[in-house]
């Protein structure tokens, strides 16, 4: 089980990786050896995510969530595919527990009054600016 919070696990069995060859500069290795990790994990079948964590996720993922519901991320920054794995699971474990936080909702204010004087000041003022800008035609 890879721990989320104290309260979410996700299980390892959840997880499927596939590897690939890594784009960039590496010269033969980069040619020879799938050392990429792609991870794909399925948000909308894995039963230990709670329905509001799987929705906030849906927004947080963006592009790296299809159409099914499945997260899919790609690292390839290190040499090894160990490495690029635990990386990708790191980033993934990332993202869920961003997801797990619920942002307070935001109560509409008024603006104040000083704060409406304020505008209607600079307003006036940049008026003002604009008026002796223009060219006055001489009295002929």
């Amino acid at each position: 089980m890879i721990e989320i919070t104290p309260r979410i696990a996700i299980a390892e069995e959840e997880l499927g990786f596939a590897f690939i060859r890594a784009s960039g500069p590496g010269g033969q290795n980069v040619n020879k050896v799938a050392s990429a990790v792609q991870l794909r994990f399925s948000v909308a079948a894995s039963p230990n995510l709670p329905e509001g964590v799987k929705r906030r996720l849906a927004g947080l993922a963006g592009r790296r969530m299809t159409q099914d519901g499945v997260i899919v991320i790609t690292a390839q920054r290190f040499r090894t595919q160990e490495r690029n794995r635990d990386d990708a699971v790191e980033r993934l474990v990332e993202l869920i527990r961003a997801a797990t936080v619920v942002a307070p909702p935001r109560r509409p204010t008024r603006p104040t009054l000083a704060s409406k004087e304020r505008r209607l000041k600079a307003k006036e003022h940049r008026g003002q600016i604009k008026t002796m800008r223009q060219n006055k035609p001489s009295g002929e």
